[in-house]
C-alpha cells in the first residue's frame, strides 16, 4: 500500500466553545452514495455485485466502493461503530450509536420519475423523525432494548452529518442548460434549509455539513460531457460541472453561516470537501496514487475505463458479446472506484484531510481537546 496510512493526528489542547469536539454519543447521517452504508440496496431490494466491498468487507456491503467510505473513517476517529442503514432489517442492526439515512442516488429536491432513489432529503428527515418517535416509544415502555437504541438525550447531544446535493446538480445536466442549473441552486438550498430547521426545531444542535465535490472530474461525467476537449479544464475535468459545484458550494457556505448566526445555541461546521477532492485529483502522485480519473472497476480501458451501460461487477451483452467489468490490480493506486465513487484509499485520504480541521469553518485544527487516534 502506497502511503495512505495516517496513524496519529495530534491537536493542541486549547479549546473554544464553538469548536467541534468529536465526542458525541451518537451520529445521525443524511446523504447520498458518498455516505450510504446500505440504505438504497435494502430500500429498493437491489444488490451490489463483487468486487464491491472486496478491500475491507470481503464482499458487497451496500456501499458503492471497494471498502470503507469517508463516514466510516470519521466514525472510527470518533471511536464509534460504523453506522447501520435505517432500512437494513437483517444482520442484527444496532442503532445505539446512531443511524444512517443516506441513500445512493438521493437528491435534496423531491425526486422525479426517473430518479435512482426515492429517498430525497425530505424523506430522509421524515424517516429520522419516525425513527426518533419509535425509539422514544420503545424506551418509555421497556429498557430491554437499551443496548440497541439511543437514549433520549442522544438526539440533542448527537452529531447530525450531511453530504448531499451532488445528484441534484449532476442529474440536472442531462436535461437542463448550465444557466438553468445555476438558477435552480437557491431552490435546492431552500429545501435543504427547511430540513435543517425541522431538525433544529426537534432539538438537534450539532450539524456537520459537507459541500459537494468536483463533479466534473468523475469519469461518468467526463465520458458523457467531456468528449469535446474544449469542455475540459486543465485537470481534464468538465468545466461546467465544476463551475456549478463551486456556485452551489459558495451559496451553501453562506447558508451555513446564516444559520449559525440564527441558531446561536447550535454548532454548525461547514467542510470544504470540494477542495480536498480537487487537491487529491490535481496532486494524486504526491499522495501516493497513480491514477486520478480512470475507474478502477469498469469497462472500456484507458483513458477512463468507464461505460454507462455496465456497472462495476455486472455482466452484460453489448453488441452481441458478453462482457464484464475489469478491476485494477491495486485499488490503492486509484482515486476513482467505479466511475462515480471513490476508492477506499481515496476515502481514507479525504477523511484524514477532513480531520486536520484545516478545511472546516470554523476550523478546529487547534481546538481539539484530546489526541485523536486514527485506527486506519
Amino acid at each position: 500500500m502506497k502511503g495512505h496510512v495516517l496513524l496519529l493526528i495530534i491537536f493542541s489542547i486549547s479549546y473554544a466553545t464553538k469548536a467541534i469536539e468529536f465526542n458525541y454519543p451518537a451520529v445521525f447521517n443524511f446523504g447520498d452514495s458518498n455516505s450510504d452504508t446500505g440504505d438504497l440496496v435494502a430500500g429498493v431490494g437491489d444488490h451490489l455485485e463483487s468486487p464491491n466491498g472486496q478491500t475491507y468487507f470481503k464482499g458487497p456491503s451496500g456501499r458503492f466502493c471497494d471498502g470503507r467510505l469517508v463516514i466510516d473513517f470519521l466514525m472510527d476517529a470518533m471511536d464509534l461503530p460504523f453506522l447501520n442503514a435505517y432500512l437494513e432489517a437483517l444482520g442484527l442492526p444496532n442503532f445505539r450509536k446512531g443511524c444512517n439515512f443516506a441513500a445512493a442516488g438521493s437528491t435534496i429536491l423531491p425526486p422525479g420519475p426517473n430518479f435512482v432513489s426515492p429517498f430525497s432529503f425530505g424523506v430522509q428527515v421524515a424517516q429520522f423523525f419516525r425513527f426518533k418517535s419509535r425509539v422514544l416509544q420503545l424506551q418509555a415502555k421497556t429498557r430491554r432494548f437499551n443496548k440497541y437504541l439511543p437514549d433520549e438525550d442522544y438526539f440533542s447531544k448527537g452529531l447530525y452529518m450531511f453530504d448531499i446535493g451532488q445528484n441534484d446538480l449532476a442529474g440536472a445536466f442531462y436535461s437542463k442548460s448550465f444557466d438553468q442549473i445555476v438558477a435552480s441552486i437557491p431552490l435546492i438550498l431552500a429545501e435543504f434549509e427547511t430540513g435543517i430547521k425541522l431538525l433544529y426545531d426537534q432539538g438537534a444542535k450539532n450539524f456537520w455539513i459537507h459541500n459537494t465535490g468536483p463533479l466534473g472530474c468523475l469519469p461518468q461525467n467526463i465520458a458523457k460531457f467531456g468528449t469535446d476537449p474544449s469542455k475540459l479544464d486543465s485537470l481534464g475535468c468538465v468545466s461546467t460541472h465544476n463551475q456549478a459545484a463551486n456556485l452551489f458550494n459558495v451559496q451553501l457556505h453562506a447558508l451555513v453561516t446564516k444559520l449559525q448566526a440564527q441558531y446561536s445555541d447550535a454548532n454548525l461546521t461547514h467542510v470544504d470537501v470540494f477542495m480536498i477532492k480537487s487537491n487529491l485529483i490535481a496532486n494524486c502522485s504526491k499522495y501516493g496514487f497513480e491514477e486520478a480519473r480512470a475507474a478502477c472497476c469498469g469497462y472500456g480501458g484507458p483513458p477512463l475505463n468507464y461505460n454507462s451501460q455496465l456497472s462495476c461487477g455486472q455482466v452484460k451483452t453489448i453488441n452481441g458479446s458478453s462482457v464484464t467489468t475489469t478491476v485494477c490490480n491495486d485499488t490503492t493506486e486509484y482515486v476513482n472506484w467505479d466511475g462515480i465513487h471513490y476508492t477506499e484509499a481515496a476515502n481514507q485520504h479525504i477523511a484524514s484531510q477532513i480531520l486536520t480541521g484545516k478545511f472546516s469553518d470554523p476550523p478546529f485544527a487547534d481546538k481539539m481537546p484530546f489526541l485523536l487516534n486514527l485506527k486506519f
